[in-house]
């Protein structure tokens, strides 16, 4: 059973980043045609890597620096179509990656890569075989620094320390008092016998999705999720992910869990995790925000039974995050935000009530 996170221990980003220091210079180069500019944005790479390192997939570790550098390459010229063009020649004919991994990389589809590899070779005047040579020759002149580990690694600290102040805010921004958390709710609908209605947004059944090894999924607004042996990942630009969205609470993973996690977006607030120690695939997995309850949406890896990586249908707005954070309101004490059902239909695990206290 894997876990539900995949991590590298903080020692091994020095290795990395020594080892791959001349080959991420080169790449820059290339993207740049300045050295100076080149090294730098090495730099700024490798430290926005070493601040979020812990979270980076162990087997996709080539893909997140990538994708890091071109990304910051690419803002910086503020997507530029004749950089846009160059960034396509050099990861299809430098670094070798197919047009569906350029795609993944630039989270745009494979027709808008080749049509950027054909313009780029029309504007450059060569063909794939002539460009490959020009980028062997011109690879060659690169003479890389030596590393600035102290450097990088200072700064990582820093916006690792930035990030989790960050998160800490936007926590704390929705424990508001309960007086609003009762205006919010004013107009919920309400049986005969004066009791809160839930309002179902889904039927019953799960839809679970069998995904490929490394298969992107877009789950929300900038968030992509997928699955590797190893477990479950997310990419997303801005995360303020809060403590419990490993399942640190000692169950083996052997046995029925489910994990929880939460990333702002826009429209509100994303809900995923990972369950495990199922039997088989889920009946369904169904989150309760507040009033409203739905049923997620489900990746699973063919030939791996028993666990995967669940995900709300749309984002959960502000007001219902607040009651989500404030147990107590509305009577509502016990209530856990992510059930797990088999598929006899009953309760296989449950999220801990207390994920966001950890």
């Amino acid at each position: 059973m894997p876990p539900t996170h995949d991590v590298l221990p903080r020692q091994d980003f020095a290795s990395y980043a020594r080892t791959h220091w001349p080959r991420l210079v080169t790449t820059a180069r290339l993207l740049t045609d300045d050295p100076g500019a080149a090294e730098e944005l090495v730099r700024r790479t490798l430290a926005r890597m070493c601040a979020s390192w812990r979270r980076v997939p162990r087997d996709d570790v080539d893909f997140h620096v990538r994708r890091c550098l071109v990304r910051g390459h690419l803002r910086r010229l503020r997507g530029r179509r004749a950089a846009q063009r160059r960034t396509v020649l050099v990861l299809r004919f430098w670094e070798g990656l197919t047009d569906a991994e350029t795609a993944q990389l630039l989270d745009c589809s494979v027709g808008a890569v080749r049509a950027r590899v054909r313009h780029g070779l029309r504007a450059a005047g060569a063909d794939a075989g002539r460009l490959r040579e020009v980028y062997a020759r011109a690879a060659e002149d690169v003479v890389p620094s030596e590393p600035p580990l102290t450097g990088v690694q200072e700064q990582g600290r820093v916006l690792r320390r930035r990030r989790i102040a960050v998160a800490a805010l936007a926590s704390a921004a929705l424990l508001v008092p309960g007086a609003l958390l009762a205006a919010d709710r004013i107009g919920v609908g309400t049986g005969q016998d004066g009791a809160s209605e839930a309002r179902e947004e889904s039927g019953p059944t799960a839809a679970v999705r069998v995904v490929a090894p490394g298969e992107r999924v877009t789950a929300g607004p900038g968030v992509r999720v997928w699955l590797t042996a190893d477990g479950g990942h997310w990419a997303v630009p801005v995360a303020t992910a809060l403590p419990g969205e490993q399942d640190d609470s000692g169950v083996p993973l052997d046995e029925p869990g489910v994990s929880l996690r939460m990333d702002s977006v826009s429209g509100g607030y994303l809900l995923s995790g990972v369950f495990h120690g199922l039997d088989g695939e889920p009946g369904r997995v169904e989150v309760r925000t507040g009033e409203r309850k739905s049923t997620a949406k489900v990746l699973v890896l063919a030939g791996s039974p028993g666990w995967g990586l669940w995900y709300a249908s749309t984002p959960v707005s502000d007001s219902d995050m607040k009651s989500v954070l404030s147990p107590g309101e509305g009577g509502n004490d016990d209530e856990r935000i992510v059930t797990v059902y088999d598929a006899s239909g009953k309760v296989a695990a449950r999220s801990e009530r207390e994920w966001w206290r950890v």
